[in-house]
């Protein structure tokens, strides 16, 4: 193909498609925990960051990844207190952090035109330093979700029992909470503060509609997250499109197609003649 002869799309290509399978992996869990808002909170918050770094002349993206997961942690220690529900903590996080962005950069007498790029982000950018953040994120995220893969699961499925069996309920609170945090700012770069969150839940909400069980959504999350990126890319490539917003529109038309087919959709479950199946770990309710 014509666009993989050029060196920026062959990053750009490998960057979607290495984020694509991240944001699958770590918004399955996103998903099945019921923490959809955290995406977009985690990501807003991280425009303080970038402030921060801009200001200051730091790196914008490290500085954004230091206070996004001081923000997510945060976050986690609140809600484990029981003070506060998981959503509004998150949406304290969320204004107080994109105030304090637009604060800093109103206080600042400079003029910052990488805001743009952070804010609805820039793939086609995206430098070898990019790449290497983004592989060693990448790894260090999957390498912690497949290791604690059935306790993670376990845990999103009834915490209180997993803390009866003696799992390490708070580790992988904080664990899966760091996992979205750095997800979402690897994000940032490619997509954009504003749909950074969209990678983490769409993907993984078409495989909720399509499987029956949780490895099922899984595989179903990660194909839909690879096939996604990359094909945003080349409508972005073809057509001059915004690179992060085609990525995003490819996951929710894909959403919207399984959604129609879903058998989970009363119509189609009783054309097919099948019975709900009864709920179970290791089945989507």
């Amino acid at each position: 193909m014509e666009m993989l002869s050029y060196g920026f799309m062959q990053k750009a290509f490998l960057a979607g498609a290495l984020l694509g399978l991240l944001s699958a992996l770590v918004g399955f869990f996103v998903v099945v925990k019921r923490l959809s808002f955290i995406g977009a909170g985690i990501a807003h918050t991280a425009f303080g960051g970038v402030a921060i770094g801009l200001v200051t002349g730091l790196n914008p993206l490290w500085a954004a990844g230091a206070f996004a997961l001081g923000v997510a942690w945060l976050m986690a220690w609140i809600s484990r207190q029981g003070r506060l529900p998981e959503d509004t903590a998150i949406g304290i996080f969320f204004a107080g952090a994109m105030a304090l962005g637009v604060g800093i950069l109103s206080l600042s007498k400079g003029y910052y035109g990488d805001v743009f790029g952070y804010l609805f982000g820039n793939i086609l950018a995206v430098s070898a330093g990019d790449l290497k953040l983004l592989f060693v994120t990448g790894t260090a995220v999957a390498v912690f979700i497949l290791f604690s893969f059935r306790a993670l699961l376990f845990l999103c499925f009834d915490e209180e029992l997993a803390a009866a069996s003696g799992l390490p309920v708070r580790f992988l609170y904080y664990g899966l909470f760091t996992a979205i945090a750095l997800t979402v700012v690897v994000a940032v770069k490619i997509v954009g503060i504003v749909l950074a969150s969209a990678l983490l839940v769409t993907p993984a909400a078409t495989g909720y509609q399509l499987a029956r069980t949780y490895r099922g959504m899984l595989a179903v999350s990660v194909l839909a997250g690879l096939f996604s990126s990359l094909a945003g890319l080349w409508l972005s490539f073809a057509f001059n499109l915004a690179s992060g917003a085609a990525i995003v529109l490819c996951a929710t038309l894909l959403f919207l197609i399984s959604f129609y087919f879903s058998p989970r959709r009363r119509q189609i479950s009783l054309w097919k003649g099948q019975e709900k199946p009864a709920a179970s770990e290791n089945k989507l309710t």
